[in-house]
């Protein structure tokens, strides 16, 4: 009988790293995922826009609290974009064919950055109306 091997040995060569091994691998993952987002329209579009939004947080804000919940918005964009098109890859991977989980799970990650979306715009127009409105 063959000797068995643990699962996260031949599955993930990254489970078996540690220390700084572990998270200098780890960072060229995150890396590789932020060039392979760039190629998405959205995530772009989105990405340029945090490169005007997050300095402007600094100015807008009165406090750190107003600052990090600025720039943090924005952020949010960008990560629930991310998510989804992993989500999106994930789906495509499996196959062309229509499917309704499919459509489904495609449909949530629309959702999702859509909430994040409004959530961004909703706190940026309150901060704007607080420093500029009556």
């Amino acid at each position: 009988m063959p000797e068995q091997v643990p699962f996260s040995a031949t599955a993930n060569p990254q489970k078996n790293r540690r220390g700084l091994n572990r998270v200098w691998h780890a960072a060229g993952y995150s890396l590789a995922g932020l060039r392979a987002g760039w190629r998405e329209t959205a995530f772009r579009q989105e990405a340029l826009a945090s490169m005007v939004l997050v300095p402007a947080a600094f100015w807008l804000g009165n406090s750190w609290i107003e600052t990090v919940l600025l720039a943090g918005t924005v952020m949010l964009v960008l990560i629930v974009e991310l998510l989804n098109t992993g989500i999106e890859a994930a789906i495509d991977r499996i196959g062309p064919e229509w499917h309704d989980l499919s459509k489904r799970a495609k449909d949530m990650g629309s959702a999702a950055v859509l909430l994040s979306l409004l959530l961004c715009a909703g706190t940026w127009t309150l901060a704007l109306v607080h420093r500029f409105g009556a």
